[in-house]
């Protein structure tokens, strides 16, 4: 009988932890560990890294549970580090194999070493090279408990001869804990602080980040709005959506400068935070984030968001249970009947001349199931979209939270891997969708019925209107013509080009319905004008 080896004790990790869909782009020092992947352990080939890593971050997001990623060395991790950014900052668990050499010449510095510690910068939760081969398993257990615990990516390197050294002797005990058990509930003391500055307050509000997407946060704080006959506002530049954004009480997203930030909190005289740091902002503008009448208490689970927030008080816990224990502890001030805080605006007319993002969303939001999943990527219509197409259910949200283009594609394919229940749409600008469309194979090779809505304005038209608000003159070129929906068709994704609101409508009104059902992607490219107005 063969003696067991570091990969049997290593994919032995793997299952214990829940790490069998491995999402890659391998190379020649990843090969030990693939030749004879077991059956259990599924394969998804991205064909760049940076789609490796947003179609695990998709499935991460979607799961809340730590997806598996393997990369090549120094090229494929180099690769991979804006999307790995954007995990980060977007709090998807990710457990980061990266291939190095075989440690036994690595000090000669040989073809396809790496200098890999330091290479992604400290956007990973950990990176670590096991002391030795043996020590891979637990390396492994560790970079899971750290992607679990602080929501990002935790990278572990592995010289390709460790893969087939001997296991550790039987009964070694690995540096990894089991089972972790993290507080389920916040300090009594520190609802009781909560629960103060809130019943001092005549005039609260709320503010809801990411860490409030999901159903008892949402429960929570639906039933903490009406009480307090609070508005709540989403954080500017979210990643995900943290209250329902067609309840009356919803009053629309932040601003993202100071001074239109200190207009809209001015009238309230205590801001509950919940699931976000105080406050996320775009461009500087000088002043502080709000005025001396108004208090700020912070709830959030993530010690950076605490650490940094400008705040009166800050609740490090767990996020819907404390919000439960507000619940249960304040009375009900108000009528839950109030009108609504935030109207859409109007529909606007059919048109016979160039299609808007207007009409596109519109006409989008009509139709959407309740449960649909919409991504995020156009910039430059981003405002028309927030107040055009409201998340209605817990993950009914996702947008690259960091800013670097190339996440809604692949991410969007790792949600409906991860839940293909769900109505799946990625909104993405023609020039952002160039950053990776050729996640598209993967979409259409492994069969994901996610539908890819292009907006296609023909240019970089978030830094022409940056530039006519900086009083300039723009150097870049007009958008490159790129036969966009030929690409999409190269690479096996079924294409349809849109050009009029009767084209517009017909195809909305044959695909939408059937958005859970479908067994296959479709890239819709629909050519709109530019938008004229763009305020971050």
């Amino acid at each position: 009988m063969a003696q067991p080896t570091v990969r049997d004790a290593a994919i032995e990790t793997f299952r214990a932890r829940g790490l069998t869909r491995m999402f890659a782009n391998p190379g020649s020092t990843e090969v030990p560990l693939l030749v004879d992947l077991p059956s259990d352990l599924e394969f998804v080939l991205g064909l760049h890294e940076g789609s490796v890593v947003g179609m695990a971050t998709g499935w991460a997001i979607a799961r809340n549970e730590p997806a598996l990623v393997l990369l090549h060395t120094t090229a494929g991790l180099g690769n991979a580090v804006g999307a790995l950014a954007t995990a980060r900052v977007n709090r998807a668990p990710l457990v980061v194999l990266v291939g190095q050499q075989d440690r036994r010449h690595l000090a000669h510095e040989p073809f396809l070493a790496g200098r890999l510690e330091g290479l992604a910068g400290t956007y990973p939760v950990s990176v670590e090279q096991p002391v030795r081969p043996q020590e891979l398993p637990g390396t492994i257990g560790r970079a899971w408990h750290a992607a679990t615990t602080r929501r990002g990516p935790a990278i572990v390197v592995v010289p390709m001869d460790d893969w087939l050294a001997p296991a550790a002797d039987e009964g070694e005990q690995p540096a990894a804990a089991g089972t972790v058990l993290r507080a389920a509930a916040a300090d009594p003391a520190a609802v009781d602080a909560l629960v103060a500055l809130l019943d001092s307050a005549e005039r609260p509000a709320l503010v809801v980040g990411a860490a409030a997407d999901g159903q008892r946060a949402w429960d929570a704080l639906v039933e903490l709005a009406e009480r307090l006959d609070a508005p709540v506002w989403q954080e500017a530049f979210t990643a995900r959506a943290g209250f329902p954004q067609d309840h009356p009480r919803f009053a629309g997203h932040l601003p993202s400068d100071r001074a239109r930030l200190r207009e809209v909190l001015e009238p309230f005289d205590a801001v509950l935070v919940v699931g976000a740091p105080a406050f996320r902002q775009y461009a500087f503008a000088p002043g502080p984030f709000y005025g001396p009448g108004t208090r700020v208490a912070v709830v959030t689970d993530d010690p950076d968001e605490a650490h940094r927030s400008a705040a009166e008080l800050v609740v490090l816990a767990p996020v819907a249970p404390t919000c439960e224990a507000l619940v249960d502890r304040l009375a009900a001030r108000g009528d839950t009947s109030s009108a609504a805080v935030f109207e859409p605006p109007p529909a606007p007319a059919a048109t016979d001349g160039p299609l808007t993002s207007a009409h596109v969303f519109s006409a989008l939001a009509r139709r959407l199931p309740q449960d649909a999943i919409v991504f995020e990527e156009a910039p430059s219509s981003k405002p028309e979209l927030h107040a055009r197409i409201p998340a209605r259910a817990p993950g009914g949200f996702l947008s690259p939270a960091m800013g670097g283009l190339g996440f809604a594609i692949p991410a969007a394919i790792g949600v409906r891997m991860a839940q293909p229940e769900r109505p799946v749409v990625a909104i993405v600008g023609d020039g952002s969708s160039l950053y990776a469309i050729q996640a598209l194979w993967s979409a259409a090779h492994y069969g994901v019925g996610a539908v890819f809505l292009i907006v296609a304005n023909g240019g970089y038209t978030v830094m022409d209107r940056l530039a006519e608000l900086q009083g300039g003159v723009s150097v870049w070129p007009r958008f490159p013509e790129v036969d966009l929906s030929g690409l999409a068709r190269a690479f096996g994704c079924p294409a349809r080009r849109v050009t009029t609101f009767d084209e517009l409508e017909a195809v909305f009104d044959e695909v939408v319905p059937g958005l859970a059902g479908r067994g296959e992607p479709l890239f819709l490219e629909v050519v709109v004008a530019p938008d004229a107005h763009f305020v971050p």
